[in-house]
């Protein structure tokens, strides 16, 4: 019996017609080249079906990597249209030497697992179920010259280090000269790197944090003329050259001095990841910025006195820091120290009984890349063990105009019979009061605090034991700690007591991390602690910013300057005589400046300011205008929001 297919077919195709079809996913990028670091670029994607906000675009280099290793990600609900199942992201994005790719994942409420959390307390998105990978990878021109740029001092008067990142060990050179067209003095650079074995601990030496960190270069600029700018490039015919920088030399004659001071900055991305990262870091660079553009052909430095990328580990972010901090360290000196997460892992050489707080707040990292990416003066250092380079950039001094900056290392043996101790003391009874009547004294752990009593209690006590005496005995003018991340200046102090003797102390750990609670409860953090203001303590700052040192041989002048209005908002003067003066205008004890009083921007004004500051007054829209163009797409792009608004709130911690 023969059957008609013609009902069979019919059914099949209302079959089809009915049911709903899904469109692949697809995932396309705007371009497949960048030019440099910081260039966007526009991922685009199509056919999501039945969207949902934790649909997440994970961003990964190099593409081979695992789908838990990515380096950060971005949930598609950030697309305005995301609902439509379509939508895209524009990400500025750093050169990481190997190529980026992207992938979307779906990720659903059932499958948050609240064991795998990053360092907010949030879960990290699953990777169950990827939904497409782009079609085309990313890759930054070749041929285009070094990246990650930077300045410091070495230690003679006449010279100038550069230093910059590449992809190769091929011979590199800097050419530099008195102007921007004669650059005729060539320097041939060293170069250097480190490997995944010389870390020490995870998630530095796994796969999940490490990335090859390229080769780090070298070159001393020599017999330069003082207070002279002078013009330079780095690079290789071969390679490529970098854009034509230049910077103003040392000049030893000068009795002027300026410096732009702050701690634990960090840096942004404009991606979530798994560390927490500090937007806030993007103001401070740009009002620096607006700074450096007010001193014209006068020379300053940078100092960044520990916590310095907040890497923990995830090597990216060390690239992330380099780009970002280019523009500042491309002109000035920028100088460092060490602190508690460059450094600190479990079996750090230097580990007393009672530092129970050295901990693993280095991410593993044990200083190899702080070491190796920054040459301090001084040959300072210390045996890291298990064949990793040595840490270096501990403890070293220069003169700048009428100022002696001595830098020293919190995270490493500092107590009586040590080789720092030791420096410390014969650093301190060399100085020529005379040439430089000011001494300023930095470490990233704080000596004084009125924050975080009880982690740091055993080492404060250490450090007034064998550090402050020699610091009263020498009248160190003023000394600077980062850690905690808010501003406070104290009066001078000898163990604890207010008086005419003894350093000024001044915490300046406020250019980025936000971990720190400010000082009073919020309505909605009721547990937050109460840190109360004891006499000591003449002025707390509640918001970001930096300070700012101007000295002549008469007087030394620190302003803290806020990051949300980029206004003096505390002025602390000092006499060559060690009188201190003029401080908050009238001198008169403040209260928290993130409550207004005496404390707010506008209070200080006349006589609180220096001359500097007219001038800052008077570059700030030009400079402003210029760096709208560098860090649009940062801040445009580098708020971590999800969605249309957070999925997940950001907490607060005591960790420093």
């Amino acid at each position: 019996m023969t059957i008609s297919r013609t009902p069979f077919i019919f059914l099949l195709l209302l079959f089809a017609f009915f049911t709903p079809t899904h469109q692949k996913v697809s995932v396309s990028l705007s371009k497949t080249t960048l030019s440099k670091s910081g260039d966007s670029v526009l991922i685009q994607w199509t056919g999501v079906d039945s969207p949902s906000k934790l649909d997440w675009l994970g961003i990964y280099s190099p593409p081979s990597s695992h789908h838990d290793n990515f380096i950060g990600y971005k949930f598609l609900s950030s697309s305005p249209t995301w609902k439509s199942g379509s939508g895209s992201i524009s990400l500025p994005l750093v050169n990481l030497r190997s190529n980026y790719s992207f992938r979307i994942f779906r990720w659903t409420e059932a499958e948050i697992d609240r064991n795998h959390l990053d360092e907010d307390h949030n879960p990290l998105p699953g990777t169950a179920h990827l939904l497409a990978t782009s079609d085309d990878e990313l890759t930054f021109e070749s041929g285009r010259g070094p990246d990650q740029i930077h300045l410091s001092y070495t230690d003679a008067d006449d010279e100038m280090r550069v230093m910059f990142l590449t992809s190769d060990a091929a011979e590199r050179t800097v050419r530099y000269g008195p102007s921007d067209d004669s650059l005729d003095d060539v320097a041939v650079a060293h170069v250097e790197r480190y490997e995944r074995e010389h870390m020490c601990d995870s998630p530095a030496n796994a796969s999940i944090g490490w990335r090859d960190p390229g080769f780090i270069h070298g070159a001393v600029m020599t017999r330069l003329k003082k207070g002279v700018r002078y013009y330079y490039k780095v690079g290789s015919d071969n390679g490529g050259w970098s854009k034509t920088q230049s910077f103003v030399s040392r000049n030893r004659d000068s009795d002027e001095t300026t410096a732009f001071m702050f701690g634990d900055m960090g840096t942004a991305t404009p991606y979530a990841t798994f560390s927490r990262t500090q937007d806030e870091s993007i103001s401070t660079v740009k009002w620096i910025l607006r700074d450096i553009e007010a001193l014209g052909d006068k020379p300053a430095f940078v100092s960044h006195i520990g916590d310095i990328s907040y890497a923990r580990g995830y090597s990216w972010l060390w690239d992330q820091f380099f780009s970002q901090i280019e523009p500042l360290a491309s002109k000035l000196p920028y100088h460092v120290c060490i602190g508690n997460h460059e450094y600190d892992w479990p079996l750090q050489p230097w580990k007393p009984e009672w530092a129970s707080m050295y901990g693993k707040d280095g991410g593993g990292e044990c200083g190899v890349p702080y070491s190796l990416k920054f040459n301090m003066p001084g040959n300072s250092s210390e045996p890291t063990g298990a064949g990793a380079p040595a840490t270096r950039n501990l403890y070293y001094s220069f003169d700048v105009g009428s100022v002696h900056f001595v830098y020293i290392s919190t995270e490493t043996n500092f107590v009586q019979g040590s080789k720092q101790l030791e420096f410390i003391k014969r650093d301190l009874e060399a100085v020529d009061r005379r040439k430089t009547p000011f001494v300023v004294v930095q470490g990233h752990r704080p000596m004084y605090t009125t924050s975080n009593e009880r982690g740091d209690a055993p080492l404060r006590e250490k450090m007034l034991e064998h550090l402050e005496p020699l610091f009263v005995k020498n009248n160190v003018t003023l000394a600077l700690w980062g850690h905690v991340h808010r501003y406070e200046r104290f009066c001078q102090l000898n163990n604890y007591t207010c008086g005419s003797v003894g350093p000024v102390h001044v915490v300046i750990g406020m250019a980025g991390q936000d971990w720190q609670p400010i000082w009073e409860p919020r309505p909605d953090h009721l547990t937050d602690p109460i840190y109360p203001q004891p006499e000591r303590s003449l002025y707390r700052g509640g918001e970001f910013g930096y300070t700012r040192l101007v000295a002549t041989k008469q007087k030394l002048t620190l302003s803290y300057v806020g990051n949300h209005d980029g206004k003096v908002h505390d002025t602390l003067e000092i006499l060559a005589s060690g009188q201190v003066l003029g401080v908050n205008g009238a001198g008169i004890k403040a209260v928290d400046s993130s409550s207004g009083g005496a404390g707010e921007p506008g209070v200080i004004g006349g006589s609180g300011e220096s001359t500097f500051s007219w001038f800052v007054k008077g570059a700030s829209l030009v400079v402003l205008g210029i760096f709208v163009g560098y860090v649009g797409g940062y801040i445009s792009y580098a708020r971590k929001k999800v969605g249309t608004g957070n999925v997940w709130t950001p907490v607060k911690s005591e960790d420093m």
